[in-house]
């Protein structure tokens, strides 16, 4: 009687299905409570590819500094909710007078005091470096040194270090960095260094503090660009995974110390990209924030040769874990 019952059910909402034109659902695209903002992408279109951002919420609203690869420069822009911004407006380009900064991007904001720091990625013949500038007001940026704070001189950075991510502790009086190393195109893992003034770097040891898991498909050939949060009790990493070269996808992972012991989601990849959509190729760079009720992440998304920023929502403050 029950398996009866049951073919009829089942053969009762196929023929709903018919009727009604409806079709089968499409692969979920996020998991572990995310879902993606209806109207993404939030940035883009005329502007051509805008990549990798950094933000800062202030005063009730957000300033997003973000890669703009048609001006091979940073830029920056404002918003009152986070999704609709400003024109945008260049706070650093290119500098003829060095020979490792033709082209800026990757950026990663930190206020501290009255003073906004930077920490950026310049590349020059096939490499990469981290250089830092300090500013005012966010807009009018100082370099602080003609040469790169960050260098790759360990084996596993290769040619490449960039994407810096920073924060400051005041419990060790230091800077913190993640940073990514390896390939030009693409780097490899995740490295840290510490700082006292910004200027001056040691890095941890000669490895990765965090590197792909090839039993993940989906991260298996290398993980990048990664977002450290420090929140309730846990250093929470937003990372890129990449399953090859081309095509990406966002996890999250959790450590104690944000060095070590690092707990990856047991729903990973956290945000996917979407069939036939903005972000039908990969999703990069992840950039979140916490509001008192729930998370915003940014992160940009590629469709064959354009990449565009748009946003990802998480209700609550619970990450689920």
């Amino acid at each position: 009687m029950k398996t009866c019952l049951m073919s009829f059910l089942l053969a009762a909402a196929t023929v709903w299905g018919a009727e009604t034109g409806s079709a089968p659902s499409a692969p979920a695209s996020t998991s572990a409570g995310w879902r993606k903002f209806e109207q993404n992408p939030v940035l883009g279109g005329a502007l051509g590819t805008c990549f990798d951002v950094s933000l800062l919420r202030e005063g009730g609203r957000y300033r997003m500094w973000f890669s703009w690869r048609p001006k091979k420069s940073l830029a920056v822009v404002s918003s009152a909710d986070g999704i609709r911004w400003s024109e945008p407006e260049i706070v650093l380009g290119p500098n003829p007078a060095t020979d490792w900064e033709k082209d800026i991007n990757r950026p990663v904001v930190v206020k501290r005091g009255d003073t906004y720091h930077m920490w950026y990625t310049g590349q020059a013949r096939e490499h990469s470096w981290i250089g830092y500038a300090t500013s005012a007001d966010g807009v009018a940026w100082h370099r602080q040194s003609t040469a790169p704070v960050l260098a790759p001189d360990q084996p596993w950075e290769k040619v490449a270090v960039m994407c810096p991510h920073v924060m400051w502790d005041e419990l060790m009086g230091r800077f913190r960095m993640w940073y990514s190393g390896g390939e030009q195109y693409e780097p490899d893992a995740i490295g840290y260094a510490t700082s006292p003034d910004g200027l001056h770097w040691a890095k941890l040891g000669a490895k990765p503090v965090f590197q792909a898991d090839p039993a993940n498909a989906w991260e298996r050939h290398k993980v990048t660009a990664c977002q450290v949060v420090r929140h309730g009790g846990w250093h929470y990493l937003f990372y890129i995974g990449f399953r090859d070269e081309d095509h990406a996808q966002i996890g999250l992972a959790r450590s104690r110390d944000g060095i070590s012991g690092w707990q990856r989601h047991s729903a990973n990849p956290i945000i996917q990209p979407s069939p036939g959509q903005w972000d039908h190729d990969a999703c990069y760079k992840p950039y979140a924030i916490f509001d008192g009720r729930q998370w915003l992440l940014w992160y940009n998304g590629r469709h064959g040769s354009v990449e565009q920023i748009g946003l990802a929502l998480h209700a609550g403050e619970d990450l689920g874990f």
